[in-house]
């Protein structure tokens, strides 16, 4: 794949000639080049599997009375921005539509997009508006009940469209119920209008074409990360290696390819006490089916003992991962191998923010003894599922369920349409943990909407988020003492991998965007920042610290010493970015000019030279002392 980072886009190849996407330059089977098509950055692009097939005709059906151009199609889907689950609909060797989960009513919606229009417009039997002549740009376009010929089906306002003038068709969205429309000032947007004539459409396809389109290619990456593996270990003689398997697709790759490189490794797993049934069993049997040695750590109840003290979990707020995850494997690893283990994990750039640099060794300071190795980290999710198949290794069944990604089944990070698809398959499992949030919300002074719609799966709403609460008037503040405080969860203490750490959270009024933050980190050291997660990650020449937009701090260092000093400094440039009473003191004093008022603490990070001379001068940083409690 080729990325246009200008545009956010990613070129993607597809054979016409076997209907499949093809992951390098040419098809393995036939050799053809295949077709170049766009979707959006990143592009972790993913085989559309299981019940998803008929969630997606599904979709097509109820909106056009027919889904006669997919099945027995290879589909595909890939991630992109939005409130919830938003993905592109991929199909013919183009992007057809959109689906989206609307937080709102609990269900997935349908956008068209013009490929989608091309493609099913001979077949389409309703959800039609034909329109006049009108001329004009018409992508984008507001059409009136007066330019509108005829109007065939019953459909609701904001129902996609296939929108016709004259022999061109385009996709367009419904702004008034049907039996409305030719009355409305607004009846119809038109979303674009530029058909392609003798659009190329696929053969019927399924996973054999797709393996057999890519075998090469898939041959060729394993053949990488073999020889990745067997480099590194046979510079560390005798050191045993162990394989990290979550139950996910990843992990099952990186053991595929480590079962390939090495004889025998050993499985971890760690039962958080919030696994899918589904996962448990998989696993087990996996092993089983296999011949394999798994070691098991186990957090039994963990996550319950500490979720009141806690509160709910959030995506800027993982404790549970400590408690469940990171505190029950370094136990384990520690009985096991007091010596240390190489563990192959399957974390890859695409899945995440934080994982976007990862190199093929890495280590967790907050486990010891244990070296990891990451050799499927540059794979997209489509080679880590033609790898799967290729290799004919069994996969969790959670993933013909409609599932993006299998962990904790009430893991913030999941989507809430997988929580819609937990209540479907665990009604007890969904009732607990939802009963345990409305009972938080009403401790709060919360709307129900707060576990309803999902506010809880964040500490600090990103503006998606705060978009909706607006929409529906919530006061999403929950009753607590007011004013600064910083509230240590661990002081500096050792990390048994070694040096030290020191984790707080700081209850500050947050009155700025969080890139103020970002420009407060900077005059300590380099600075990583991700306004989307609102988490900035800093390498100091002292340790480094992760910064969440809900104030939660992680700090590591060599020394105790440098620990509480990064967390300081740290600590001070959140609470300098939100507090900033634009006084000036710190601009007038800079010599180098680096720094600016400018709605807030800013700096040109080309002329500052990190002196510390302006966070001396703060005021705010000043009465650190008494914030700190």
């Amino acid at each position: 794949m080729t990325h246009n980072i200008a545009h956010g886009k990613t070129e993607m190849r597809w054979c016409d000639v076997c209907g499949t996407l093809i992951l390098s330059k040419a098809c393995s089977f036939c050799g053809s080049a295949g077709r170049v098509f766009e979707i959006n950055s990143p592009g972790d692009i993913r085989p559309c599997m299981g019940d998803s097939i008929e969630a997606v005709k599904g979709l097509f059906r109820d909106s056009f009375g027919t889904d006669d151009p997919l099945p027995g199609r290879m589909m595909f889907f890939n991630k992109i921005p939005g409130e919830d689950r938003t993905d592109e609909v991929i199909a013919h060797g183009e992007v057809i539509g959109i689906i989206r989960f609307d937080l709102r009513d609990n269900s997935l919606r349908l956008e068209l997009r013009q490929a989608g229009a091309d493609i099913f417009a001979g077949s389409v039997e309703k959800n039609i508006v034909e329109v006049r002549n009108i001329s004009g740009h018409l992508k984008g376009k507001v059409v009136g009940g007066a330019d509108i010929v005829e109007v065939r089906g019953d459909f609701s306002a904001g129902d996609p469209i296939i929108v016709r003038k004259g022999k061109k068709t385009g996709p367009g969205t419904a702004l008034a119920d049907s039996k409305d429309l030719r009355s409305s000032e607004r009846a119809v947007k038109i979303k674009n209008m530029d058909p392609i004539e003798n659009r190329p459409t696929s053969p019927p396809s399924g996973r054999e074409e797709f393996i057999r389109s890519n075998k090469e290619h898939l041959e060729s990456i394993e053949r990488n990360a073999v020889s990745d593996i067997r480099s590194f270990v046979s510079n560390k003689k005798n050191a045993p290696v162990t394989v990290s398997f979550s139950g996910g697709k990843d992990s099952l790759a990186a053991f595929g390819v480590a079962s390939k490189a090495l004889e025998s490794p050993i499985l971890l797993f760690i039962d958080t006490g919030l696994e899918f049934p589904e996962t448990i069993e998989y696993v087990d049997r996996f092993v089983a089916e296999n011949g394999l040695k798994l070691l098991k750590a186990s957090a039994g109840n963990a996550f319950w003992d500490n979720v009141d003290t806690f509160g709910p979990p959030a995506k800027d707020f993982r404790w549970c991962c400590k408690v469940c995850k990171l505190g029950p494997i370094t136990e384990l690893i520690s009985s096991e191998f007091p010596k240390g283990t190489i563990t192959v994990e399957g974390n890859r750039m695409l899945e995440s923010f934080s994982r976007s640099d990862i190199g093929f060794v890495s280590k967790n300071p907050f486990v010891p003894n244990q070296t990891n190795l990451n050799p499927v980290r540059g794979w997209s999710a489509a080679e880590i599922w033609g790898y799967i198949w290729m290799k004919g290794l069994s996969y969790n069944p959670l993933y013909d369920r409609d599932f993006e990604r299998i962990g904790c089944y009430l893991c913030a990070s999941c989507l809430a349409s997988e929580w819609k698809n937990t209540e479907r398959l665990h009604g007890d499992m969904h009732s607990e943990w939802e009963d345990f949030l409305h009972e938080y919300a009403e401790s709060k002074g919360l709307p129900a909407e707060y576990a309803d719609m999902g506010f809880w799966r964040w500490r600090v709403l990103p503006p998606k988020m705060i978009q909706i609460a607006k929409e529906f008037d919530l006061d999403l503040k929950p009753n607590r003492t007011t004013g600064p405080a910083v509230k240590m969860m661990k002081g500096a203490s050792p990390c048994a991998a070694g040096g030290y750490s020191i984790e707080a959270v700081i209850d500050v009024p947050s009155k700025r965007d969080f890139s103020y933050v970002e420009d407060a980190l900077s005059i300590i050291g380099e600075v990583r920042y991700s306004s989307e997660f609102e988490i900035a990650l800093l390498k100091a020449k002292n340790g480094r610290s992760k910064l969440f937009g809900g104030g939660q701090i992680s700090v590591t260092a060599e020394t105790a010493k440098d620990a509480e000093a990064i967390f300081e400094r740290t600590a001070k440039a959140l609470i300098r970015a939100e507090m900033c009473t634009e006084c000036g003191i710190c601009a007038k004093g800079c010599p180098r000019k680096a720094v600016e008022i400018k709605g807030g603490f800013r700096v040109d990070q080309k002329r500052c030279n990190r002196c510390g001379k302006c966070e001396k001068s703060c005021m705010v940083v000043h009465y650190y002392d008494r914030i700190r409690a």
